[in-house]
C-alpha cells in the first residue's frame, strides 16, 4: 500500500486514539516524537503529521513548549472530523468544497498580506512539483495538497496550517473521481486547468496582494465546485430516468 493513501493515516489515528483511550498512554504522558511513531509504525512523517493532527483537532494532545507534545488531561473531548469513506460520494465532496470556499478565499488573502521568501519558494516547489507528475494522479494529488498547506503557512497563523493538516490527504478531491473512464487527455487538460487556476492564486501572493489572491483562491474553489456538482447532476440524470420508467 502506498505511504500516502489515506488509509495508513486513519489506521494509524485509531491505534494512537486506542492506545489513549485504554490508558496504555494515560493523560498527561509524553507523546512519541513522529521519527519515533514513524519507525516504529513504519510509516512517513506525513501519515504521522496527519494522524497526530487529527488527535490534536480531538483535543486530545497538546504541544508544550520545548517538551514536545502530551496527552491531553481531558482527552475525552470529541470535534469534527472527516472519513475518507464520507468522501467516497460525490455529495460529500461537494460538501467539502463548500466549506473550503468559505475557508481558502481568505487564507489566500492572509497569505498575500504576510507571505515570506521561503513561504514563495515552497509554493513554487508544489506548483513545479503538480506540474512534473500530472499524469500521476496520486503524485498530483499530493503536490497539490502541499501547495494548499503552503498557503496556510504563509498566513502565519497556526490554527489554518492545523486545519489543512488536519484535512491533509482528503484536502485534493480525487481527479478519478472527476474523469472516471475519461481518456489521458481529458486527464491532461484537467491538470493545465488546475495549474492555470493555482498560478493565479501564487501570481497575487508573490505581489503581495490580497484582494486578487482572495479572488483567485474563490474562482479556483467555485470552479472546482462547479466541475463536481455539473458531475453530480450528470449521475443523477440517468438514475432518475430509470426511476421514471419503472
Amino acid at each position: 500500500m502506498a505511504a500516502g493513501d489515506p488509509s495508513l493515516a486513519d489506521r494509524l489515528f485509531d491505534k494512537l486514539l486506542d492506545r489513549i483511550q485504554s490508558g496504555a498512554m494515560p493523560p498527561d504522558s509524553r507523546f512519541p516524537t513522529q521519527k519515533e511513531i514513524a519507525e516504529q509504525e513504519r510509516v512517513s512523517r506525513t501519515v504521522v503529521r496527519e494522524a497526530v493532527a487529527r488527535l490534536t483537532a480531538r483535543g486530545l494532545t497538546r504541544s508544550r513548549q520545548g517538551l514536545g507534545v502530551f496527552v491531553s488531561s481531558n482527552a475525552a473531548y470529541g470535534a469534527f472530523q472527516i472519513m475518507p469513506d464520507e468522501l467516497a460520494e460525490l455529495s460529500e465532496v461537494i460538501k467539502l468544497l463548500e466549506m473550503r470556499l468559505a475557508i481558502e478565499a481568505e487564507m489566500a488573502a492572509y497569505a498575500a498580506a504576510r507571505r515570506t521568501t521561503a513561504d514563495i519558494t515552497a509554493l513554487l516547489d508544489a506548483l513545479r512539483r503538480m506540474d512534473a507528475c500530472h499524469d500521476d494522479a496520486a503524485a498530483a494529488a499530493a503536490a497539490d495538497r502541499d501547495f494548499h498547506t503552503g498557503i496556510a503557512r504563509a498566513t502565519q497563523n497556526d490554527y489554518y496550517v492545523r486545519l489543512i493538516d488536519f484535512i491533509g490527504l482528503r484536502l485534493v478531491p480525487a481527479r478519478d473521481l472527476y474523469l472516471r473512464d475519461q481518456p489521458p487527455q481529458a486527464h491532461a487538460d484537467y491538470a493545465a486547468l488546475v495549474r492555470a487556476e493555482h498560478e493565479a492564486i501564487l501570481d497575487a501572493i508573490i505581489r503581495m496582494d490580497p484582494v486578487t489572491a482572495r479572488e483567485a483562491a474563490r474562482r479556483h474553489m467555485q470552479e472546482s465546485l462547479t466541475r463536481h456538482s455539473r458531475l453530480s447532476a450528470a449521475f443523477a440524470a440517468p438514475r432518475a430516468v430509470g426511476a421514471n420508467d419503472r
